[in-house]
């Protein structure tokens, strides 16, 4: 049920944030993993027995049972919506992220700031295929320090490595100092 919500909801517009006539262009869209779900999915059942409760339970309380349950379903929603629109996203030329439900907030980072990027993944994370970003950067007050629950964290790396390596930002490989001797 409430998947079906979220997916009526619109979508961040990452398109109308890049810099087209520069370029700049999509590698990555990361969404959070999906155990963020968790606490929405716990709220929502919590919801449906408020209502069994108001159904079965004394006839009295019946009214304070489902307002219970439509508060607490109102905000499972919120917390399911807050999560599905929270994206990373990885391009050419920066990383940046989109959150907000009501409001939007865009921080951004370019990769010629990201100086190194620490990759924990805890021991749930490690089973279930998450973990979490920490960037470091020059300016270390910015929006971009955690990002949390991010799905194939080791692949996410390796894809901001790659940007950063192809931008020029980093020395040479072997094999490009090879290429250019021959």
């Amino acid at each position: 049920m409430i998947r079906a919500l979220l997916d009526r909801l619109p979508e961040q517009d990452v398109d109308a944030h890049l810099l087209g006539d520069e370029g700049e262009i999509v590698i990555d869209l990361v969404r959070h993993h999906r155990i963020v779900f968790w606490r929405p999915t716990v709220e929502a059942l919590g919801a449906g027995l408020a209502v069994v409760l108001a159904l079965v339970g004394p006839i009295q309380l019946g009214w304070f049972f489902l307002l219970l349950a439509g508060g607490v379903a109102v905000h499972a929603v919120y917390l399911s919506a807050r999560e599905q629109r929270d994206v990373f996203v990885i391009t050419n030329m920066r990383v940046f992220r989109m959150t907000g439900v009501f409001t939007v907030r865009i921080a951004t980072m370019p990769i010629t700031r990201i100086l190194d990027i620490t990759v924990e993944k805890p021991l749930l994370g490690r089973m279930l295929g998450y973990g979490h970003f920490i960037f470091e950067s020059a300016a270390q007050a910015q929006g971009l320090r955690h990002i949390r629950f991010i799905g194939d964290p080791d692949g996410r790396d390796l894809t901001i490595q790659r940007v950063i390596q192809r931008s020029g930002l980093r020395g040479k490989t072997m094999e490009q100092r090879l290429m250019e001797g021959s």
